[in-house]
């Protein structure tokens, strides 16, 4: 049998990222059912190599905002919660519940950018 080849974000991608978010998701400030969100859709290349980086991933909850940031795309997109191609998510800041917005790097930071 094939092994299945994985396409999210390595463990040390999760850690970074639950660590940069104080393991809270990025729009509503739950800490409960935490997951990896990927702000490119992965069918326009959002697991691809460099995109699964820390800075391509907010925390998101598992049941609820995913769903959300689909059904909501122009919120999304303007709060940086989802980057459209052929913008990389290093280029686009991310509006956190605080109302600052931060630039979300390969190395796990999150400078701020700018507050709202």
């Amino acid at each position: 049998m094939k092994a299945r080849r994985r396409t999210g974000p390595t463990d040390t991608v999760k850690a970074l990222v639950h660590n940069r978010d104080g393991g809270t998701h990025v729009r509503c400030g739950t800490r409960d059912h935490l997951t990896i969100h990927h702000r490119v859709n992965r069918s326009t290349g959002g697991a691809r190599e460099g995109v699964d980086q820390p800075g391509a991933q907010p925390a998101a909850r598992l049941h609820g905002c995913n769903g959300w940031f689909e059904d909501n795309p122009q919120e999304s997109y303007e709060a940086g919660w989802k980057v459209r191609r052929p913008q990389l998510p290093s280029e686009v800041s991310v509006r956190y519940p605080n109302g600052w917005e931060y630039s979300l790097t390969p190395d796990g930071s999150a400078p701020p950018s700018s507050r709202r």
